[in-house]
């Protein structure tokens, strides 16, 4: 009996704790924002995650995104590489060296400018789930 009587009560505090929408979350983090506020940069640097939002105070120190941002990144650009690739040889058949510089060039690029946004993104994810300590202690 003390059991149910336990897992009721911990039923009752989670159903309590205030529900944090996940895609205005993952949306802030796509925009390197805090997940709570969205006015707060979510990053001190390239992919550093501040500790604490200066706007709202959130601690943001309890992720982990591990290698999820580095997956997601490379399955989008080597996907969108294998068809531009594809796309260009059939039409347009330049030189191997120029294509080869071309393609590194925009792989590059890419990879840089959505590794950040991807890791925002999951760091966003686990806010709103209130994974990893961002559960408010509870």
């Amino acid at each position: 009996m003390d059991d149910h009587a336990t897992t009721a009560t911990a039923a009752q505090t989670l159903a309590d704790v205030e529900e944090r929408p996940t895609w205005p979350a993952v949306r802030r983090g796509l925009l390197r924002r805090c997940p709570n506020c969205g006015q707060g940069h979510l990053f001190d640097g390239y992919l550093k995650v501040t500790d604490t939002c200066a706007a709202c105070g959130e601690v943001l120190k309890h992720h982990r995104a591990d290698d999820g941002p580095a997956y997601l990144t490379i399955l989008i650009v080597g996907h969108l590489l294998a068809f531009v690739m594809h796309f260009v040889w059939v039409n347009f058949r330049p030189e191997p060296l120029v294509f080869a510089t071309i393609l590194t060039v925009f792989a590059v690029g890419l990879s840089l400018w959505l590794l950040p946004r991807f890791k925002g993104a999951i760091v966003g994810y686990q806010w709103a789930h209130r994974m990893h300590g961002f559960d408010d202690g509870r």
